[in-house]
């Protein structure tokens, strides 16, 4: 086969090779792990100010990303690039911060050049290099080895095992300075109150329910005029109270059933045609993703929020939750 026109076998093979290899090289790290890397994150999570993260190239890119893993994670950090430090921007680094430097030869020359001056704000330095005996090496108070046996490039010469290292790297860093801060999922929605996990964790019943408008009749209420307040309220559900306190729901699944009967009339009580003592919610404060979880295990629209005298405060309707972008965590059927 033409090498200029690879098979697509060849092509699969050279993607199961470059992940093989770089595989080969996170394993091959995980063994190197020692006391350097405790000493590291003692060192990280002793800072009272932020961690600067700073490289060039490949290895600023993966730094970048780096800074901002920990920076969700809960250690104050972000990335700061060489060659701008050397044109004032060493000014964003204060007495109480730290430097994680990533050079891969260790020997990079617009990190080199900043270097000694990092040294004399006497702040701690840390390094990810696989020049153990380079410059970077020299100035760090501590060293994490990311050297890789080959690199996945067939040429040897992309960056692409050092890099997925460096990365692993990074996020080991970021997961245990989570053990040692005992960071939470609630720390970690505080960060990301936009994302899914902080909607489940900050989002209450209180912020969606509806309070007015609600589709109520009383228990005696005939049950053709109960069908008109359930149209006009458009939820499919009516819900029925005896002086104020929820006695039922009627659904328009219960009205359907209804229509099956023997001896159905419209005349007769909507309270006849309604199921009793339905699911309700009772503290606004509950999450919104429990009150997900209630809908779906009861297989019902929506659930009443009341008081402790069952008295009707509102409702949660399932579209509101779903259009919220509240999620359930219960595994599909």
């Amino acid at each position: 086969m033409n090498s200029k026109n690879p098979s697509s076998q060849s092509l699969v093979e050279s993607a199961r090779e470059t992940l093989r290899i770089e595989a080969e090289a996170l394993l091959a790290a995980e063994k190197k792990i020692d006391n350097r890397f405790a000493e590291a994150v003692e060192s990280i999570y002793r800072l009272r100010g932020k961690l600067i993260v700073t490289g060039i190239g490949k290895s600023g890119l993966v730094g970048a990303k780096i800074a901002a893993t920990l920076a969700s994670t809960g250690t104050s950090s972000f990335f700061l690039h060489p060659s701008e430090a050397l044109h004032g921007d060493l000014g964003m680094i204060g007495p109480d911060d730290g430097v994680l430097a990533i050079s891969y030869s260790g020997e990079s020359e617009e990190l080199s050049n900043i270097l000694p001056h990092i040294r004399r704000f006497g702040i701690p330095l840390l390094a990810m290099t696989a020049g153990l005996d380079s410059t970077l090496a020299r100035y760090a108070d501590t060293v994490l080895d990311i050297s890789v046996a080959r690199e996945a490039c067939p040429l040897g010469a992309a960056p692409t095992s050092s890099t997925t290292l460096t990365m692993a790297m990074g996020d080991a860093l970021a997961v245990a300075l989570m053990k040692k801060r005992d960071f939470r999922k609630e720390d970690f929605a505080s960060f990301h109150p936009g994302g899914s996990l902080g909607r489940r964790l900050f989002i209450k019943v209180e912020d969606l329910m509806r309070k007015e408008n609600l589709p109520i009749v009383e228990v005696r209420t005939p049950l053709k005029e109960a069908i008109v307040v359930m149209s006009e309220g458009k939820l499919g559900n009516v819900l029925v109270t005896r002086e104020g306190r929820l006695e039922a729901i009627m659904s328009d699944g219960d009205l359907r059933r209804a229509l099956m009967r023997e001896g159905f009339e419209m005349e007769r009580p909507v309270i006849d045609y309604a199921t009793l003592r339905p699911k309700v919610i009772r503290d606004t404060s509950l999450l919104a993703s429990d009150a997900l979880a209630m809908i779906e295990e009861a297989k019902v629209q929506l659930l009443p929020v009341v008081d402790d005298s069952d008295r009707v405060k509102g409702l949660i309707h399932l579209h509101d939750l779903v259009s919220a972008g509240i999620k359930s965590d219960r595994p599909l059927a």
